[in-house]
Order: structure tokens, then C-alpha cells, then sequence
């Protein structure tokens, strides 16, 4: 039986430290201590869905949800786990219950005490029929119910091994939400009534415009790796809707606000060399970004027409052409910053014309139309990309175009693309009406993320792409407590998942931040390499 104890509090992440990727002056204030008080206000690109954690679903939005809810765990920066709102924990030796013990004296924003019972309460909401089925069916799939030992004990009982409960307890979807909030109207939306256990209190927000946090001032069990204990520094922080990446460095170099993520290819140089700006970034963790070919109809059930695609495109220069070399290629699902990235698969395919056209003839669609496009029986080699706005980040939509006018001019294929609200994207879905569906996913274990893109059914699984052995290896990976044994199941899936063209990586997800030199503490996550909350911040006189 294994027992981690703990060491210190826990709350929001903001370290530093950048686990290798570039960054520059990552401190922005190191050389001054941090200042008490203050208000700041941080322009972000994407405005979230849902304020509540249960419901999380956008990377961008996880640095406010860190602002004001807080886990049993978090992670350390070599992907390992850490107390926080539990302060020690172990697992049976069949590996079939995980023993926490909970942190005592800690308080919701409403006052109602956190304890068993609340965690409890959180853990039979998420298995509310429609609340969220996705974490229903995949990150508590094994989940069989929870016991309360006593008010600083919890004991979750599981249908089978699961190694990545904890990596549950650690993510946003198991954070927790205040009993009282559980009974809100507003609970799937969140906000000001759906209230958590954090260093800042959300008590505000204004849709399409900006969201604001105040200290919470009874906040004294931040984590180990929080960087300071005891209340967050920043008395207020706004942060600002400002999806146009020209708007959010303009009103950086402008003073209008003191710190902005999401800093575009175009604008880094100039930020860089700005002496009064400081300019981090780091890899996220979890899959690339990845365009998925869906298989269950015409064209792209046909193996040949996949692989067509993806020789179709010189990923190089269409990633040249739009991030101006700032962006990390991708060759696999995985994110190279991945430890079970799978290396081999790199450099065996793409950018090849020849073959591409010499598969779309040999697959039939050896015909053009007066616009250039293949054509076979009279119909045209379309393919539908749809983009939920709400996800749109990185110039997503610039890329797209970009690849779309890569297979046109190379294979004669047409790609629509189209970005729509995020209702019509998942009516869309819903419906099957797309030949190409967008995903990433910064998840901090990348096993989470392929149990829900692989597996027949699981919520990612848009592609349609199934194979039994790929299923059973996942099972035995989620199960097993074994590294190698683990890496080497996702490795396979790598594979696979190259050689049958069941997607196209494109890049490796990357969050940037810029602020103000009288900033400090500005960070990133450890192991997700997202930006990190607003605990550790300050703002300098």
C-alpha cells in the first residue's frame, strides 16, 4: 500500500517555472519582493462557457477556475501528485479504494464548511442524469460511490483499478463546489452564487465583457508548490474579454491593462523587445491540435482518402505561414510534452503531393470539376469543418483556411470551413454533419485525454475510428500503476492511430503570457503548462 503524506496547504498554482519550454523572464518582478494589495486587470482571449468547474471544457478558462475552487489534489512539476484540499491519501492494495483525509478548518465562499460530506455531495451531483455525462461516463466511469468515514475522511470505492481517479481529483472537473451552490439555479452556468473554496471570490461578471474577483481573506491553505501561504496578494483582479489578439497587446503596450495571454506569432517580437514588458511560454500538456477525420461516412471512411489529406498538406509551412515559427509542429495525438509521447512516428508522413493525388486517383475520385476540385460519380470531394467559436483561440480559424487552401491547390479537395456559435457547432455534431471535426485537450495526464477520444462511444470519439485491442489496451493502461507498462499501451495507440491516418496533427498547444515589469509572480501550471491562477500575483507601486 502506498501513502503520500502531506506537506504544506494548498490552493491556486502559480509557479514560474517553465518545465523546459521557452520562456523569458518568467518572474517579471524576480528581483523585487512581492507588494500586499493592489488591483489588476489581465485581458484574456476566450471568455469562458460556465463558470462552474463540473462543467469545464475550454484550457483558456482554467486559470479562473483555479481563482476561486480548489481540488483534493494538484500537481508537482514532474506530473506526480500533491495535496490540497486533502492532506494525505492511499489506495487499497487491490487498488480498488483511494482513502483521502481532508483538510480541517477550511470554508466555502458561503460559509457552509468543507468536509466528507461535501465532498460526497460533489461526487453524487456529477452522476446527476444530464449535468455532465462525459465526466460520467469516462473520468468516473469506474466510480462505484463514496463513504463518509467520518467529517476529515472519505473513502471512494471503485468498480475496478483506476489510476486516474486521482488525476479526476486533481482536474477541474473534480474540484469543489459548496453544497449550497449544488441547490443554485445557476449551478450549470455558475458565477457569483456557485461559489468554491479558493483564494479569490468571483463577484462579478458582465457576459461578453469581463469577469472580477475580490480576496477572499480567510484563505489559508494554499499548496506546497503555491509559491507563498496564507491570502492571495492582489486585494482585486479584472479580467478582460478581449478575443482580438491586436486589442489584447495593444492595451498591454498601452498600460490599459497590466497583464494579457494569448500573444500572437505576429506580436511576440515586439513584446520581447519592449523594456517594459516581460514575455513567458510554455507547451501545454495532454494532445496537440489535431484535425480528426470521421470515418462512420463518405469520404473519409476510405483509409486512402484519409491518408490523401494528410499528404496533402506541407504542416511546415502552413505553420510557418500562420504562427511565423512559434509554433511547435505535431506529428502525433500526444503533445511532445507528453512523458508518453511517442517519437517514432515523426517524419513518416505528410507533404507528399505525389502520393496524395496518386491515392485520391487509385480511392476513384480521379476527376476535376471547372473549379479544380476531384469529383467521383459526379459528386465533388467536399469535406465540412465546423469551429465552435467559444473554442476558437490561437487563429484556429486562420489555420484552418490556411489548410484549406493547401488541399485545394495540392489534391483538389474542398474544404469548408465554417466557425459558428457553439449551439450550431454541437448541433452539427449531433447530427453528423461534418467530415472534419478540431480537439485539443490540456489534460495533465494524457491517458485522461485518449480515454476519451478512444474507446467506441467516449465523448471525443467523433472520428468513429474503433479497434478492440486499442480499447482493451487503455482499460489495462487505466488500470495499472506500472510507467512502462502505460507507455508502452499509449505508445501503441500512437501508432495505430498514424498508420490507419486517423487524424492530422498539426501543433503543440502553447499559452503565452505577457505583463507589465511591475508585475510579479505570473506564472504557469506545473505538468498542464496553461497560465496559472492569480494567487501568487502582485502588482508593484
Amino acid at each position: 500500500m502506498r501513502r503520500y503524506l502531506a506537506s504544506l496547504a494548498v490552493a491556486a498554482l502559480l509557479l514560474g517555472g517553465c518545465n523546459g519550454a521557452a520562456a523569458e523572464d518568467t518572474t517579471a518582478a524576480a528581483s523585487s519582493a512581492p507588494v500586499q494589495g493592489g488591483k489588476l486587470t489581465w485581458a484574456i482571449e476566450t471568455e469562458p462557457i460556465t463558470f462552474n468547474p463540473h462543467q469545464y471544457a475550454q484550457a483558456k478558462a482554467r486559470l479562473l477556475v483555479w481563482n476561486s475552487f480548489e481540488a483534493l489534489l494538484t500537481h508537482d512539476d514532474k506530473g506526480g501528485y500533491l495535496p490540497w484540499l486533502a492532506t494525505s491519501w492511499e489506495a487499497s492494495a487491490d487498488g480498488l479504494t483511494y482513502t483521502f483525509k481532508l483538510r480541517d478548518g477550511v470554508t466555502f465562499h458561503d460559509g457552509e464548511k468543507f468536509d466528507a460530506a461535501a465532498v460526497k455531495a460533489n461526487l453524487d451531483q456529477l452522476l446527476v442524469a444530464g449535468y455532465n455525462p462525459s465526466v460520467a461516463t469516462t473520468q468516473l466511469k469506474n466510480f462505484k460511490d463514496a463513504e463518509v468515514v467520518d467529517a476529515q475522511t472519505i473513502a471512494v470505492h471503485l468498480k475496478q483499478p483506476d489510476v486516474l481517479i486521482l488525476d479526476f481529483f486533481a482536474s477541474p472537473q473534480g474540484a469543489q463546489v459548496s453544497p449550497k451552490s449544488l441547490k443554485s439555479p445557476d449551478l450549470k452556468a455558475g458565477g457569483p452564487s456557485v461559489v468554491g473554496t479558493g483564494p479569490f471570490i468571483l463577484d462579478r461578471y458582465t457576459k461578453g465583457q469581463e469577469v472580477h474577483y475580490k480576496k477572499n481573506p480567510a484563505y489559508a491553505w494554499a499548496p506546497s508548490n503555491a509559491g507563498h501561504q496564507g491570502p492571495a496578494y492582489l486585494d482585486e483582479i479584472t479580467y478582460r474579454f478581449l478575443k482580438e489578439s491586436s486589442v489584447r497587446v495593444g492595451a498591454l503596450t498601452s498600460g490599459q491593462v497590466d497583464v494579457i495571454e494569448g500573444v500572437p506569432a505576429t506580436e511576440q517580437e515586439l513584446v520581447k523587445s519592449d523594456p517594459n514588458l516581460t514575455f513567458a511560454k510554455q507547451l501545454n500538456s495532454g494532445t496537440a491540435y489535431n484535425l480528426y477525420f470521421n470515418q462512420t461516412h463518405a469520404p473519409f471512411d476510405d483509409v486512402r482518402v484519409r491518408k490523401a489529406f494528410r499528404d496533402a498538406v506541407d504542416v511546415d509551412a502552413v505553420l510557418q505561414g500562420v504562427y511565423r515559427g512559434t509554433a511547435t509542429r505535431a506529428w502525433s495525438i500526444l503533445s511532445p510534452s507528453s512523458p508518453f509521447y511517442e517519437a517514432s512516428v515523426e517524419k513518416t508522413y505528410g507533404n507528399n503531393p505525389a502520393q496524395a493525388n496518386s491515392l485520391l486517383d487509385e480511392a476513384g475520385w480521379s476527376t476535376k470539376d471547372s473549379e479544380g476540385f476531384r469529383t467521383k460519380d459526379g459528386k465533388r470531394l467536399t469535406a465540412r469543418i465546423v469551429l465552435s467559436a467559444p473554442f476558437v483561440r490561437d487563429k484556429r480559424d486562420i489555420l484552418a483556411q490556411a489548410v484549406q487552401a493547401a488541399v485545394k491547390q495540392t489534391a483538389g479537395i474542398d474544404l469548408q470551413v465554417k466557425v459558428v456559435d457553439q449551439g450550431t457547432a454541437t448541433d452539427a455534431l449531433a447530427k453528423n454533419e461534418f467530415e472534419v471535426f478540431d480537439n485539443s485537450r490540456a489534460d495533465t495526464e494524457a491517458g485522461a485525454a485518449l480515454s476519451l477520444i478512444v474507446p467506441k462511444g467516449a465523448p471525443i470519439n467523433r472520428h468513429g475510428f474503433t479497434d478492440p485491442e486499442l480499447e482493451k489496451l487503455i482499460v489495462e493502461a487505466q488500470a495499472s500503476s506500472d510507467p512502462a507498462k502505460r507507455k508502452a499501451a499509449y505508445s501503441t495507440v500512437q501508432k495505430v492511430y498514424t498508420d490507419q491516418a486517423v487524424l492530422l496533427p498539426l501543433y503543440a498547444p502553447a499559452d503565452q503570457v505577457a505583463a507589465q515589469k511591475k508585475v510579479g509572480g505570473v506564472g504557469f501550471e506545473p505538468t498542464a503548462g496553461v497560465p496559472g491562477s492569480a494567487y501568487n500575483v502582485w502588482i508593484g507601486k
